[in-house]
């Protein structure tokens, strides 16, 4: 991958849109530890507040508010921006009375009535935004570029292995969560005996965990999750961390399967230390 921006030969800022979760927080550790400026809009109900000590500006926006985003990085002559963090996709446009609660300003209605795009699936919104950005002379680029290490390397994380067992239901899963997401429904699967108990939709993969543990109380269940078969690594690539092990245990699940070279996993000493201690597996697997 070819960096965002070549540290040593510049300082112009990138701009960061920042969701939730540790994500964003590990990309502007990362500038801060390089000297890359970063202006960072934080959406509202999502981004870490802490983030404002690690960036050299830091704004609040709602998330409907694209006019105001992109207002904001061309103020401080940002030209380059990435995306990091999770955004609940259901909290923003299946809201009741989205138009009042949101307060979307004229450029996201336009953006929402008016741009082009075949469907609303997170693909189709995200390559349309990115669009939205390149009137501007916004260029989109991916948050890995600057910490290509947050991509998990191949083999096993954990001190337990999957059984036998569950290798089988790692492989029946795998080709359930690529197909997912081809089709761009989800990312994430959880099975069992080779049955499917939950796909990930627009609820995120946290709660698809808890979902299949209500629907198998006895546990012991494998997830798989897995990038799509296109990834843009510009938004939405696969990424797990504390929370997900957390909720695997939580729901009683046992293995967590994903996808080598293109998930990313946030604070990944702590992450496997605490599946560890849960006597959790967690694999990270080539694709086949």
């Amino acid at each position: 991958m070819q960096a965002v921006i070549d540290e040593s030969t510049t300082r112009e800022p990138v701009g960061l849109i920042a969701g939730g979760g540790r994500f964003p927080m590990v990309f502007a550790e990362k500038a801060r530890s390089v000297g890359l400026p970063v202006v960072c809009v934080g959406l509202t109900g999502s981004a870490d507040p802490d983030l404002a000590g690690y960036v050299s500006k830091f704004h609040w926006s709602l998330p409907a508010r694209i006019g105001r985003v992109i207002r904001l990085f061309k103020q401080s002559g940002v030209k380059r921006v990435v995306m990091a963090g999770k955004v609940q996709k259901a909290d923003i446009i299946h809201k009741p009375w989205k138009v009042f609660t949101l307060l979307p300003d004229l450029r996201t209605l336009r953006f929402w009535f008016f741009r082009k795009r075949p469907d609303n699936r997170d693909d189709s919104l995200m390559l349309a935004l990115i669009d939205e950005f390149a009137e501007e002379g916004l260029t989109m680029d991916s948050a890995l570029d600057l910490c290509p290490e947050l991509l998990v390397r191949p083999g096993l994380l954990t001190r337990r292995a999957p059984t036998a067992r569950e290798e089988v239901d790692i492989s029946f899963g795998w080709e359930l969560a690529r197909e997912m997401g081809r089709l761009d429904v989800g990312q994430s699967v959880a099975v069992k005996e080779r049955a499917v108990l939950a796909v990930e939709a627009i609820e995120g993969t946290d709660r698809a965990i808890l979902r299949a543990g209500d629907l198998c109380r006895a546990g012991g269940f494998v997830v798989v999750k897995v990038a799509k078969p296109a990834q843009d690594m510009r938004f939405d690539v696969p990424t797990v961390g504390v929370s997900t092990v957390e909720n695997l245990y939580r729901a009683g699940g046992r293995v967590l399967a994903i996808e080598a070279g293109r998930t990313i996993v946030i604070d990944q000493a702590q992450t496997v230390a605490l599946a560890d201690r849960y006597g959790l597996s967690i694999v990270a697997k080539t694709a086949a």
